[in-house]
């Protein structure tokens, strides 16, 4: 039996004069499909409830020990929030953005776990890992 969770994602994206609309939206669904991305006034908003596909971009991209520290990092009761890159997400890529924000602005996640813990759900999307390799991949399955 797989364990159900909770969560909420908001996922936002400035866009400027000098950016297609299109082009943020479709950097946004690259990195999680199945999103509907909202046009709203100098930005795009989509939300979802899992992050499936996005830590199966991080397991590709073998970057789970940056996402772990950088959700545990920006963990605040029971939210973390983290931004991307445009430019990465664009091309299917996930690059956190840190520091400064981007000219054009990155794009801005933030995630409400409800149940059961923010800690479980970040082991689940972004597993600990050891030598690079996620210390118990067995246990990996759908969040949904």
């Amino acid at each position: 039996m797989s364990t159900v969770y909770s969560v909420d994602v908001t996922i936002r994206a400035p866009v400027y004069a000098t950016e297609v609309t299109d082009r943020v939206a479709d950097a946004i669904r690259n990195v999680f499909p199945g999103v509907e991305v909202e046009e709203r006034p100098g930005e795009l908003v989509a939300t979802t409830h899992s992050l499936e596909s996005f830590s199966e971009h991080l397991h590709r991209a073998e970057i789970l020990d940056t996402a772990r520290m950088t959700f545990l990092g920006n963990l605040e009761g029971d939210t973390f929030a983290f931004r991307l890159k445009k430019q990465s997400a664009f091309a299917g890529r996930v690059n956190f953005a840190v520091g400064t924000p981007a000219e054009l602005g990155d794009i801005e996640v933030e995630v409400t776990v409800r149940d059961p813990d923010p800690e479980t759900y970040i082991d689940r999307v972004a597993p600990p890992t050891e030598d690079g390799v996620p210390i118990d991949p067995d246990e990996r399955g759908s969040d949904r």
